[in-house]
């Protein structure tokens, strides 16, 4: 049995996200147009009858502006050093840039094989592809280069396989029915915020995080409750959120309790919160009480 660890890195939007969803044939990772989607590590566990890959996606690589930025980009940059197999994902159709160069860099102190996935192929040209690869060939030697479709699925099964081949032998880390290690509470939570960074305005995704505060069962009903308190930084966000009437609020709610419904494979009410705490991106304590602590990459 092969078994291993595979880190998912790259700048925001790359499409990491994509791929580890399209790779789990479920939805685990939130994805959305919006850059720094991805907050936290998150862990994609997917067995084979001859192998197991525990894949772990991170938050885009960028200039931190917040404590929370910073804790994002430790998050990622910690994970280069953790992997058996590096994935370096980049939207190979878009230009060349300094934040590129500032991953190639770190990834020059790793000794694990590295795979560069030149992903959004879908929107290139053959003739841009050939460039693409003969660009990124003279930049570093990679272990493996892929040019594929995180969004359209294509080359990822031929990744897969290849990416067999440099894991080790070994017993499996996870039950063979495990896709992630995550917590139900926080993936619904995730769930609602990716509904948030689709619906509402530019101003208000980055401020916002979503927590399940409580949990219950209506035994009348057999629904389960779910009561989650969404957090941003002004009183004008909260009235984004909210919407006119309640509008906006109850779009969010219904369409994440659809995505927690299947999730969990049972009826859900889902109640909603909104709740303002200035500057909770760069207060530590309000960072540690959402989750998010420097002190997990110590």
């Amino acid at each position: 049995m092969k078994t291993g660890f595979i880190s998912l890195i790259g700048r925001p939007n790359a499409g990491k996200s994509t791929l580890l969803n399209q790779i789990l044939e479920r939805k685990i990772a939130i994805v959305s147009a919006k850059p720094q989607t991805t907050r936290t590590r998150i862990t994609g566990i997917f067995t084979t009858p001859d192998a197991q890959m525990v894949f772990v996606d991170t938050p885009g690589i960028h200039k931190p502006k917040h404590r929370l930025d910073q804790y994002m980009q430790e998050a990622a940059t910690s994970s280069i050093y953790d992997g058996d197999v590096i994935y370096y994902v980049v939207d190979a159709s878009v230009p060349f840039g300094g934040g590129e160069q500032f991953i190639l860099d770190r990834l020059a102190k790793i000794e694990a094989p590295v795979f560069l996935l030149l992903n959004k192929i879908d929107m290139m040209t053959p003739e841009e592809i050939m460039r693409a690869i003969v660009k990124w060939q003279s930049r570093r030697e990679f272990a493996e280069i892929f040019p594929l479709s995180a969004e359209r699925g294509d080359n990822v099964d031929r990744l897969i396989e290849t990416t067999k081949g440099y894991l080790f032998d070994g017993p499996n880390f996870y039950p063979e029915d495990a896709v992630t290690d995550q917590p139900e509470r926080v993936v619904m939570a995730e769930l609602i915020r990716e509904k948030i960074l689709r619906f509402t305005e530019e101003e208000v995704p980055h401020s916002v995080a979503v927590v399940i505060e409580h949990m219950e069962r209506d035994e009348e009903d057999d629904k389960l409750i779910v009561h989650a308190a969404i957090y941003v930084e002004r009183s004008g966000q909260k009235a984004i959120i909210i919407g006119k009437q309640g509008a906006m609020i109850k779009r969010i709610g219904t369409a994440a309790r659809r995505d927690i419904e299947e999730l969990l494979g049972e009826k859900v009410y889902l109640k909603l919160w909104v709740r303002v705490k200035e500057n909770w991106r760069d207060r530590e304590g309000v960072l540690h009480d959402l989750g998010f602590d420097m002190d997990d990459f110590s």
